[in-house]
């Protein structure tokens, strides 16, 4: 098992080979075997005509959270087969966290609970909570 810190690091490499994570300005703030968590900065782009932050940005926060969660808990290059997303309230604020954690694992799979907050003025409001099942990669069997 990896430390913490290599895990860390590991985990924002793999963030930044991803392309459409680059350009939406997402950071991996934590990742343990227990916790991951995604942070991005709202920007009027990400908003959409009511002003809320747009329902597919706390889709992909869900989706990428999961799979550094499900991740991290197995060990293993992964990919998300399936979540279910509840939105609970308007995202409005400066920056949105995604926190998500391992519920239970196998070697084949991980099933992982998620929470995404908006801060404003400092505080953090949930706006969406979710879970979903993280596969392993074939090669990595």
């Amino acid at each position: 098992m990896q430390k913490t810190d290599e895990l860390l690091n590991y985990g924002r490499n793999v963030l930044e080979q991803q392309p459409f994570s680059r350009m939406m300005g997402t950071k991996l703030t934590s990742l343990s075997p227990d916790l991951a968590e995604l942070r991005l900065v709202i920007r009027p782009e990400l908003l959409q005509q009511n002003g809320f932050v747009h329902g597919g940005v706390l889709s992909y926060l869900a989706d990428n959270v999961l799979a550094f969660a499900g991740g991290a808990a197995m060990g293993v290059p992964v990919v998300t087969s399936e979540f279910k997303l509840n939105y609970v309230r308007p995202a409005v604020g400066q920056e949105l966290r995604a926190r998500a954690s391992c519920a239970s694992k196998s070697k084949s799979q991980a099933v992982c609970t998620l929470k995404v907050f908006v801060v404003a003025d400092d505080l953090e409001k949930l706006c969406a909570i979710g879970q979903g099942t993280i596969a392993r990669l074939p090669d990595a069997a």
